[in-house]
């Protein structure tokens, strides 16, 4: 069978739910390897909620439903604050990029707390704004920033990087209706060590098999190179 669209391979999957330090629930779930511990985590941060974006954005769900059984991964979504998705609504209102600094914490608290290995932290869009002004503050391997629009991160809080020796990967899509990657190569050169990966053909919500598995490969390039090449097929049950 071949892995495309919204096939989801094995997975032990959780509903879980997590506390912010500001006493609000949000919801998510939680996806493991079936038959043996992850070596690495993605903590994922969706797209801007006022514009449709929430815990099961394609690129997200497919991470969820596929990275656990092809590349040992453990896959944490969840809904920031005011947003809804099937699995619920998250308490709280939308504050634009600020408190939302609590949701991150209460994420990457909760990766701890389970022993979760090598967490990342993977934006996509808004979810970007987060990972680059917040993600500096905790215990992660890295960020890997998908269709970064870079219109709440301030120069200042890109540039912070610069000090810290952790990773930044960063796709730019060729096509992105934000951020391009000739543009995206001045406001990121302030951070020497960051990989910047230009998309030939790709756009802001990276629409199409194609560019959903460049995306997941990219990802899995930076948390568990050893998983690749990504398999196009599938011999095994499917969970849905």
């Amino acid at each position: 069978m071949e892995i495309r669209g919204p096939v989801l391979l094995p997975a032990r999957r959780e509903d879980i739910a997590l506390t912010t330090v500001d006493e609000l629930t949000l919801v998510g779930e939680l996806a493991l390897p079936v038959d043996r511990d992850p070596v690495a985590t993605l903590v994922t941060l969706h797209p801007l909620p006022t514009a449709g974006g929430f815990m099961d954005s394609h690129i997200l769900r497919k991470a969820a439903g596929r990275l656990p059984a092809l590349a040992d991964i453990a896959v944490l979504r969840f809904n920031t604050r005011g947003t809804t998705s099937p699995r619920g609504t998250s308490e709280g209102a939308f504050d634009g990029g600020a408190s939302e600094v609590f949701d991150v914490a209460a994420a990457v608290d909760f990766v701890r707390e389970r022993g979760l290995p090598r967490p990342w932290l993977v934006g996509w869009s808004f979810g970007t704004e987060l990972a680059l002004k917040y993600g500096r503050d905790h215990d992660i391997e890295g960020v890997i920033l998908l269709s970064p629009p870079l219109h709440r991160a301030t120069a200042d809080e890109v540039a912070a990087w610069a000090g810290d020796d952790r990773r930044v990967v960063i796709l730019v899509p060729e096509f992105d209706d934000y951020l391009r990657p000739d543009e995206a190569r001045e406001r990121f050169a302030s951070i020497p060590h960051a990989t910047l990966i230009a998309v030939e053909g790709g756009k802001h919500l990276w629409v199409g098999e194609t560019q959903t598995r460049r995306v997941l490969t990219e990802i899995v390039a930076a948390a568990n190179p050893d998983a690749l090449p990504l398999p196009t097929d599938w011999d095994g049950e499917v969970a849905g």
